[in-house]
């Protein structure tokens, strides 16, 4: 009995101390803890704020735009790029006002707007539609070289086969027949394998391969390459 008793002594000195040299950890810990949860939980509400924020300030844009109220639009477009940077309304307010500029052949406008989105979107693919129009409004513009500086093809991953008629688009406009050729000819070939929603309309990029000299069908003679002298 007196060595259970002992023991038991023992086990809550032990304890004592261990407690003694271990509180501070402890409640640190858990102040820590409380203190990351009402941090995650403070962001989460600001966070669901400044969507609901963002939201209000794109719809405000586009009915303006839909007035043709482009003062209003702009100082909307303006806040909206100026509070909520990253956020993805900016670069579609962006796009649709760009694109009204494009169709009132506005492009000094457009331009500046379309480069943003480029150059600031958090979505590889958003970006990627923008430089395509950076291109096509370099075009219009009657910059070629700058159209075809804008659009590596070697990067455009899915968009390939879009990126490659942009510029044999650029080479036409720039009177270079034979580098149109290549282009058209290298876009039909990565149309190919492009997923549907980047795939472009074969039968126009035939006809511009044609109308430049080409043979509207490369691809197949890659994938079926001429068999070698003395093969049937």
């Amino acid at each position: 009995m007196v060595e259970e008793y002992l023991t038991d002594r023992d086990q809550e000195e032990a304890l004592r101390n261990w407690w003694r040299e271990n509180w501070s950890w402890i409640l640190g810990g858990v102040v820590l803890g409380l203190a990351l949860l009402g941090g995650w939980q403070y962001w989460k509400v600001r966070t669901a704020g400044e969507a609901t924020a963002a939201e209000k300030l794109y719809e405000d844009f586009r009915g303006a735009l839909g007035r043709n109220e482009l003062d209003a639009a702009n100082r909307s477009l303006g806040t909206l790029a100026a509070d909520h940077k990253k956020s993805p309304y900016a670069q579609q307010a962006r796009l649709l006002l760009a694109k009204k500029h494009v169709e009132e052949a506005k492009y000094d406008e457009a331009l500046p707007l379309l480069q943003a989105v480029a150059d600031q979107s958090a979505d590889a693919e958003l970006a990627w539609v923008a430089r395509l129009r950076v291109a096509r409004v370099l075009i219009q513009q009657g910059k070629h070289d700058d159209a075809l500086k804008v659009l590596d093809a070697d990067k455009a991953g899915a968009f390939a086969a879009q990126v490659r008629e942009i510029r044999g688009d650029a080479q036409i406009a720039k009177g270079n027949l034979e580098g149109a050729r290549a282009e058209y000819a290298a876009a039909l070939a990565d149309n190919i394998g492009a997923p549907a929603d980047r795939m472009v309309d074969r039968s126009l990029l035939e006809m511009k391969l044609q109308d430049v000299g080409g043979d509207k069908t490369p691809a197949a003679a890659e994938t079926n390459p001429a068999p070698a002298e003395g093969q049937p």
